[in-house]
């Protein structure tokens, strides 16, 4: 179950970069933010209401939900919706896959609730390494428009990473289910926008079909259902491989971008992306971990001629 959620989180999260981008013909990129987190509280609200969950009573607790409002919703949600003006939604797909490496970062150097090794450190090297081949300096730094909203997007990849190992050092032990706690993050940045409203919604829009089904595809999926997955996904396998849902949105969001918007994918782009993947690897010790099994399993065979079970339908790295 929690794999089916996390596929189909990973789905609706790589859906998000087209919605953005249809929505932002019509509405400001602050009023995109605004809409989508004012639907999926609501959204989410009506949970919380049908499942009659109580919300937490605690003052530390709704301090550190509110932190994460900021870091993981309105903060991440405006560079992103903002930098979509300037570059493709398949290139903003790509760039959002780096949230593994911030969270690797921000869970051991800031946070201090997971260690790396040296082979990890270096996946992060690879990391920044595939980051680079995607911004591809050699065509010249020019600082425009699109260069800037490359860095907005790593920004706003780096808040998320910061947000997921915020939640492991804080709120861990809260007890809040995670219906309550996702309702409690997006309620709480809808709050934040509702009460910017004067300054970031009140511009003319223009309004189709198609850019209110992607509001409400965007609020109501993409920033209220999906969230209770992934929280529940984020408590059963921890930050860092929660955080690898960004496997799965590129490739949705890069082939959404190209059948239906009609973009183009340069050479680069995927190249930096099979290098950030390959950073990913080692920065989560997959492959360490891979080579490791396979030598525990030869030497069960030598020892005693039998091969270590694995539990149907799990999976050797984690739950499944």
């Amino acid at each position: 179950m929690l794999t089916v959620q996390f596929v189909l989180t990973g789905m609706i999260w790589g859906s998000s970069f087209l919605f953005m981008k249809v929505a932002l013909e019509g509405i400001t990129p602050a009023q995109v933010v605004w809409s989508r987190l004012v639907l999926g509280a609501l959204t989410l609200g009506v949970f919380v209401a049908l499942r009659r969950d109580r919300l937490p009573r605690r003052l530390r607790v709704w301090a550190h939900m509110t932190v994460l409002a900021v870091s993981f919703c309105v903060v991440p949600f405006l560079l992103f919706s903002w930098a979509q003006q300037h570059v493709t939604s398949g290139l903003a797909s790509i760039y959002n896959a780096t949230t593994p490496i911030m969270t690797a970062v921000m869970a051991w150097a800031v946070f201090r609730v997971e260690r790396l090794k040296p082979a990890q450190i270096v996946g992060i090297l690879v990391g920044v390494a595939g980051v680079m081949v995607i911004i591809a300096p050699w065509q010249g730094l020019d600082l425009s428009q699109s260069l800037v909203a490359q860095f907005a997007i790593l920004g706003a990849t780096a808040c998320y990473g910061f947000s997921l190992a915020y939640m492991r050092r804080f709120v861990s032990d809260t007890g809040m289910t995670a219906l309550v706690f996702s309702f409690l993050n997006i309620g709480i940045a809808a709050v934040v926008m509702l009460a910017l409203t004067p300054f970031v919604a009140l511009s003319p829009v223009r309004l189709d079909v198609w850019i209110v089904l992607s509001l409400i595809a965007l609020g109501c999926f993409g920033t209220g259902v999906a969230y209770i997955w992934n929280q529940n996904v984020l408590r059963a396998w921890g930050p860092t491989r929660a955080s690898t849902v960004t496997y799965i949105t590129p490739v949705v969001g890069v082939a959404l971008g190209i059948v239906l918007l009609g973009e183009r994918l340069h050479w680069n782009e995927p190249a930096g992306a099979v290098l950030v993947f390959l950073g990913i690897l080692l920065a989560q010790d997959r492959l360490r971990l891979r080579r490791h099994k396979q030598a525990d399993a030869a030497a069960a065979e030598t020892a005693g001629g039998i091969r270590p079970e694995v539990t149907p339908g799990a999976s050797p790295e984690g739950p499944a």
